[in-house]
């Protein structure tokens, strides 16, 4: 099979671009590369690899040629989005809406969804609960979803948040952060530490696109929450398994968070169909405090 990775340079999409030749597949990551191309130099000498240089705000160029479509590429979280939402507006939902326009009966995509639509009720979330995306990134990434629903022969995955080591590191989401700042500023700082998320190790998430491909005639035509059960945390108790493992502190502030999360999600849909995530959230903390470590010397290393 021809696979297109978009936003293959990214954090998840340079994970799950290194799943996918591990396998022997055929693929070409799309990026705009605005962050450089080391994350995926690792990659560039693997035969079954091309990489393209291009901005989906212009259409997926010869977009025919791919049985698959892993659709990743989009401005992603919160603080990005809020910062710029003329352009999530842009990379999120309109250039979704050419690829959607464009997609063919005999192909397959696979779209890179988000549970953060589901708002802060504190209730249980299933894919039949109703949504209540609260900041840009989730309203943006609704809207991606319904536009590309129009099409039969497209699989929705709305994953927790994610977390752990990827060549094209983030620390901007919740676990990496907070790993991060209890190595090296000794304090962590939580605003509404009561809200409860869920969370998938990178790697996980990477299952699931392969889990989705592989189960396609399936799973075709719908939204699944992508991540497991035994992973929904409050911020609180996040805080608390990070202690376990690293001296800092613990101050709660009454600021409120200006991206209020707050939702218990089931993961009953996917599992039901064999999905498991294999990796816990301390799993994900031990692997952080050794690449924090690395980190620090290899910044160093590179200034000298």
């Amino acid at each position: 099979m021809k696979i297109l990775v978009t936003g293959g340079a990214g954090y998840k999409g340079t994970v799950l671009t290194r799943r996918l030749l591990e396998h022997g597949y055929d693929v070409t990551l799309m990026d705009n590369f605005m962050y450089g191309y080391e994350p995926v130099m690792h990659l560039a000498t693997n035969r079954n690899l091309e990489i393209v240089k291009h901005d989906i705000r212009n259409g997926l160029p010869d977009m025919h040629r791919y049985d698959v479509i892993f659709h990743l590429a989009g401005i992603s979280g919160f603080p990005a989005c809020a910062s710029n939402p003329h352009s999530a507006q842009l990379i999120n939902v309109e250039a979704t809406r050419l690829i959607a326009r464009d997609l063919s009966p005999g192909q397959m995509l696979i779209n890179a969804s988000t549970t953060s639509m589901y708002g802060k009720s504190g209730l249980p979330c299933d894919e039949d609960t109703a949504v209540d995306p609260v900041s840009t990134y989730a309203q943006t990434k609704h809207a991606a979803e319904l536009i590309l629903h129009e099409k039969p022969n497209v699989i929705s995955l709305r994953f927790a948040t994610v977390f752990g080591f990827s060549t094209r590191m983030r620390m901007d989401l919740m676990i990496n952060d907070f790993v991060y700042k209890a190595i090296k500023e000794k304090v962590i700082v939580l605003f509404d530490s009561f809200a409860k998320r869920t969370f998938i190790h990178v790697e996980d998430a990477a299952d699931c696109y392969l889990f989705a491909m592989r189960n396609f005639d399936t799973m075709k035509g719908g939204i699944f929450n992508a991540g497991g059960n035994s992973l929904n945390f409050s911020k609180e108790e996040i805080a608390d398994k990070i202690r376990r493992k690293v001296d800092f502190s613990i101050v709660n502030s009454d600021v409120k968070d200006k991206d209020l999360r707050h939702f218990i999600v089931n993961f009953d849909k996917i599992e039901q169909l064999g999905y498991r995530t294999v990796r816990s959230v301390e799993d994900g903390i031990d692997e952080l405090i050794r690449i924090y470590g690395f980190y620090e010397y290899y910044s160093h290393y590179r200034t000298i």
